[in-house]
């Protein structure tokens, strides 16, 4: 199986040329760095090689940002590291333009295709000296190569559900022929650990998820709406995916017989919904605007649909309520869920639907604690909502100070066994 897919990566190279040059033509690639992922003459190496070089592979936003606090306390325990950093989404790379300006030894670029040719020339090129792929970013071409080329190599936060395990196991042999290759697994929750001890993979640490660390400097929240948002009764629905808003307007206009001055804020998952938005928002009879990076929300619109990405910790530090998405769509029951975390640690009290696979060792946590609340429909949301709306003051109650404590615990732990990879050399 290992042979076919290389033959066939290799084979369809062809296509992946033409997939990408199509993204970009769609405004889905960097219009510019897109070449990034599929011709080699356009790596653009800068490898120091007086340093050794850590790779992180990070899909997307999440992942990246969790990735950061790593890469902060490598910082501070060695002199002689550089980073790489991969990802895979437009919208992560534009992250990494502004997160990674503070960093004088780190580079990001776009992940390459997992084509034989291309990876072993990506790790010749930039000659790593260990690599962290992070979640479920597994790459059989990349792992395996990396073991050719004996580079240490540890899935970090690995994620591995029960649809992705039974996929694995159609071809046991070459599964267990990739994972053996992998050096260390960090695993974020004990159902990856079990799944990865069912197909006989010894080197596996119950972690915690890496997510839980994420730091927030609240001292750089600026949001050009902050008066507006301190006189406004709102609330915040995070991350929503299609039909999730015609719930979230539901409940505004349950809400709005109570309170008429009621604000429902809408971040979508995917930003291109937007004008679609604001169109269920006018069959509903509500006044939306689509709100774009560094505008102000105009005083008499009822729902505001933001158009950009990275601006959420914005608007939660000001936020009492947050309803997270890609939680009440049933054929997602096992992908459903998306980050809460954020949301927590800025004090905010979370709601959300009956599918969140994804995070459900989080979500979990925080129903213990009472900084999360299920919801089944509009009504019950309506209701946990107008309780919170009473009284404009945030209460953070604890929570931050708690799942913060929990994330510097799990940072400790993370930075302990990622050790075990790292060159014995790095000084």
């Amino acid at each position: 199986m290992i042979l076919f897919y290389r033959v066939t990566t290799t084979l369809l190279y062809p296509i992946f040329i033409f997939i990408i040059f199509f993204r970009r033509f769609v405004g889905k690639e960097d219009k510019v760095r897109f070449k990034e992922k599929i011709f080699v003459k356009n790596f653009n190496v800068e490898r120091n090689i007086k340093k050794k070089l850590i790779w992180f592979h990070a899909a997307s936003i999440g992942e990246f940002k969790s990735i950061l606090p790593v890469i902060e306390e490598l910082n501070k325990d060695y002199k002689n590291i550089q980073f790489l950093i991969t990802t895979v989404t437009l919208s992560s790379a534009n992250l990494a333009n502004d997160e990674l300006k503070k960093f004088n030894n780190i580079t990001h670029r776009f992940f390459p295709v997992d084509v034989k040719f291309i990876i072993k020339k990506f790790l010749n090129l930039w000659k790593p000296n260990a690599i962290f792929l992070v979640d479920s970013e597994i790459w059989p071409n990349l792992i395996l190569t990396s073991k050719e080329n004996k580079i240490p190599l540890c899935v970090i936060n690995a994620r591995l559900t029960k649809k992705s395990y039974k996929r694995w196991m159609l071809f046991p042999n070459s599964t267990n022929k990739i994972f053996r290759s992998i050096d260390l697994f960090l695993a974020s929750n004990l159902e990856t650990k079990e799944f990865l001890n069912n197909l006989k993979i010894e080197n596996v640490i119950l972690n915690g998820n890496i997510k839980l660390f994420s730091k927030i400097n609240t001292d750089r929240i600026i949001n050009q709406n902050e008066q507006t948002l301190l006189k406004k009764r709102f609330w915040i629905a995070a991350s929503t995916h299609n039909s999730e808003e015609a719930f979230c307007l539901k409940t505004h206009l349950k809400i709005k017989q109570k309170f008429k001055d009621i604000v429902t804020i809408i971040f979508p998952r995917h930003i291109k919904r937007v004008n679609q938005i604001k169109k269920l928002s006018e069959d509903f009879s509500l006044k939306s605007q689509i709100l774009n990076k560094d505008e102000r929300i105009l005083e008499n619109k009822e729902v505001i649909i933001v158009n950009t990405f990275g601006e959420m910790q914005k608007y939660f530090y000001f936020a009492k309520s947050v309803f997270i998405g890609k939680s009440l769509i049933k054929k997602l029951e096992k992908e459903g869920g998306q980050n809460p975390i954020e949301a927590a640690k800025l004090g905010c009290k979370i709601y959300h639907g009956p599918y969140v696979y994804n995070f459900k060792e989080i979500y979990d946590i925080f129903e213990n604690q009472g900084i999360s609340t299920k919801v089944n429909n509009s009504n019950e949301l309506h209701d946990f909502l107008l309780k919170d709306l009473e009284n404009n003051t945030k209460s953070e109650n604890g929570r931050s100070d708690l799942i913060n404590d929990l994330g510097e615990k799990v940072l400790k732990y993370t930075m302990k066994n990622i050790s075990k990879i790292l060159p014995n050399d790095i000084q």
